[in-house]
């Protein structure tokens, strides 16, 4: 079956508002795999069991999984070095402010540009201490957390995204091959409006040069007037492993070697890697810093390699809550696959496509199927080679604003999903990060994804009017 009509709604759905009712993503997305195992008529057992062989077993997930393994590693050696410490140590001598610790907090995610894993998890345990002592509430930065990673990088042309989006041109119309797709990339940012409406509004919100509001605000108002960084009943998602590992008495921490470096060692390797093979090798980079940080860490006298082994299965053991939900959520996309749940909305809204409509249209598609999904490769999988053969039929095959405003929607609507769903990888990796309840970190972030995604509507269709 193509789709399994309104049911291939019903695994997305019934996570999503079992989690905001229950406030635990972990049994919700499970009951949400099994409804789904359920709608499509397999044993409830051995479904499952296959559902998670064939939605683990493979090379996406597998480098999603060593991403969040080497991550954890580098945190708990940042822990270990002192390096977290001694940053906020350094940043605390300017004394600043709430204004100044979510402004720096951007800042910091704008710079860690290249992998919307690494940026949410580096920012948030970095920031975390000097966010708590300027009495930001944690909520505040899971989203600054959340909104300068997935956004920032479905913007860079050469990034991950960019090439994987590029390569699902190649062949379609008068895109014949790998290097007109990058020359579509290189124009299309300028339209993923979502993108750039919710990098900019997190920086005014992070500035404070737009008021908090909605839960938001509560959210500020708390931890401003009562000193609670988490709201009472809240879940942290944030794990005490960490919290464990202390540096070594009497070694002092080089903030350059132990702190920037390793993120510096990632940003050259991403980018000369994709300069001279075209392919960005961000795994590779973040293996390549940990070595570093270890061959480093036994050099300073940090501690033994024994005591360094057990300083990395503790930073294994932190990243583990994240990796159970991102493993379920990954189970809860493919069985969405199977039932067809990106076609079935296809279906009921293909006949609404207008020439006026189509750059709207293509985001809101790509939007609402990204946050029901959690994930926005699948979504530009399913909707590249839907909505560019319209583009260029309405372009007269020529590759010009109206095919680089559809694949910017694209972009931008698989982005929204992947940004604020509570499914969403992303998104689970930046409560964690910031120690925020996952659901109060999805609650208080929404009401500001929506309104990027209005005015990204607003954009596309003033440029399907134009055109």
């Amino acid at each position: 079956m193509d789709n399994y009509g309104v049911l291939s709604l019903a695994p997305a759905v019934v996570a999503l508002v079992l989690a905001f009712i229950t406030r635990d993503a972990l049994f919700s997305i499970l009951l949400g795999v099994f409804i789904g195992i359920l709608v499509s008529g397999e044993n409830m057992i051995t479904g499952f069991t296959a559902v998670m062989q064939e939605a683990l077993g493979n090379g996406d997930f597998i480098w999603v999984l060593a991403i969040e393994v080497f991550i954890g590693i580098m945190v708990a050696f940042f822990q270990k070095s002192g390096a977290i410490r001694a940053f906020g140590d350094w940043v605390n001598r300017f004394n600043l402010k709430r204004r100044g610790a979510t402004g720096l907090a951007w800042l910091l995610g704008m710079f860690i540009w290249f992998s919307d894993y690494f940026s949410p998890l580096y920012v948030g345990n970095v920031m975390r201490p000097i966010t708590d002592k300027a009495k930001v509430a944690r909520e505040k930065l899971a989203y600054i957390c959340d909104s300068t990673s997935a956004p920032i990088i479905s913007l860079i042309p050469f990034s991950s995204w960019g090439i994987y989006v590029a390569g699902l041109m190649v062949g379609i119309g008068v895109i014949t091959d790998a290097r007109v797709a990058q020359s579509v990339m290189m124009q299309a940012w300028k339209y993923n409006f979502y993108g750039l409406f919710a990098i900019a509004f997190t920086g005014l919100i992070s500035f404070k040069i737009i008021p908090d509001f909605g839960p938001m605000k509560k959210a500020e108002e708390r931890a401003y007037k009562e000193g609670k960084v988490i709201g009472d009943g809240a879940k942290p998602l944030l794990s005490k492993e960490l919290e464990n590992i202390k540096p070594k008495e009497g070694i002092k921490t080089n903030l350059f070697i132990n702190f920037f470096a390793p993120a510096l060692i990632i940003i050259v390797i991403t980018v000369s890697t994709y300069v001279l093979t075209g392919s960005a090798l961000t795994l590779e980079g973040l293996v390549t810093a940990v070595v570093f940080q270890f061959i480093c860490m036994l050099v300073q006298k940090m501690g033994t390699i024994e005591e360094l082994v057990e300083v990395a299965s503790e930073g294994i053991k932190s990243v583990m809550s994240a990796i159970l939900i991102l493993s379920l959520a990954y189970c809860l996309n493919h069985i969405s696959g199977v039932l067809g749940t990106a076609n079935y909305v296809i279906s009921v809204t293909e006949a609404w496509m207008t020439p006026t409509l189509l750059v709207v249209m293509t985001f809101l598609i790509c939007a609402f199927t990204s946050f029901f999904t959690g994930t926005s490769w699948g979504t530009y999988a399913i909707m590249t080679p839907i909505a560019l053969p319209l583009a260029l039929t309405l372009s007269g095959n020529q590759i010009d604003m109206i095919v680089f405003a559809v694949v910017g929607a694209i972009m931008g609507g698989g982005c929204f999903g992947d940004h604020c769903s509570p499914i969403s990888d992303t998104t689970i990796l930046s409560s964690l990060a910031a120690g925020s309840d996952h659901i109060d970190h999805v609650k208080t972030q929404i009401p500001y994804a929506v309104i990027c995604g209005g005015l990204a509507c607003l954009g596309g269709l003033v440029v399907g009017m134009i055109y």
